[in-house]
């Protein structure tokens, strides 16, 4: 009897513990298909999708086929904007009665009244206009617009440039 009690009583306990949930995990979403957007009909879809398909993608760094083929590139190199080369000058330099500091210096070609010159610049101000001398030797660079500054002796240096218009050098004695 014992035993008959103790499972009748058990069996009632453990079935009036029964779990009540409010609603399920859901409820918190709202509806699942929206996301927070709003509902489109077909005519405006059909809007959407027709304005998309007349937008043409392009690349702007491409030239335009018709005007870029090989007769003219060496033209659109000339046109194209170039950056001067950077040199790093890590000695002062001296310039006739002028010193040159230390710096990073843009560097630019020129011929004026016969003579070249190469100048430099920092944040678009000129600094120095070198004397230089020019040359059909390109140095065995690889690129067409370079400048880099070698050494000759203990007391010069030799700055050398070359660009699409000219390659020049200078020899520079360096500042006591």
């Amino acid at each position: 009897m014992k035993r008959f009690l103790t499972i009748i009583f058990s069996f009632i306990i453990f079935s009036s513990c029964a779990a009540f949930a409010e609603g399920d995990l859901w409820d918190n979403y709202g509806d699942p298909h929206t996301y927070g957007q709003k509902a489109v009909s077909d005519k405006e879809f059909d809007k959407a999708l027709e304005s998309k398909k007349k937008k043409k993608k392009r690349n702007k760094n491409v030239p335009k086929g018709n005007e870029f083929h090989q007769s003219n590139e060496t033209q659109f190199i000339k046109e194209a904007e170039e950056e001067m080369p950077v040199l790093c000058i890590p000695v002062k330099l001296q310039v006739g009665e002028d010193v040159i500091p230390i710096g990073h210096y843009q560097v630019d070609g020129e011929k004026k009244d016969g003579n070249t010159f190469l100048n430099l610049y920092q944040a678009h101000f000129l600094i120095a206009s070198i004397p230089a001398t020019e040359t059909q030797d390109d140095y065995g660079k690889e690129t067409v617009h370079f400048v880099e500054l070698l050494g000759v002796n203990d007391t010069q240096v030799k700055i050398i440039f070359g660009s699409l218009e000219l390659n020049a050098y200078s020899i520079i004695n360096i500042a006591q």
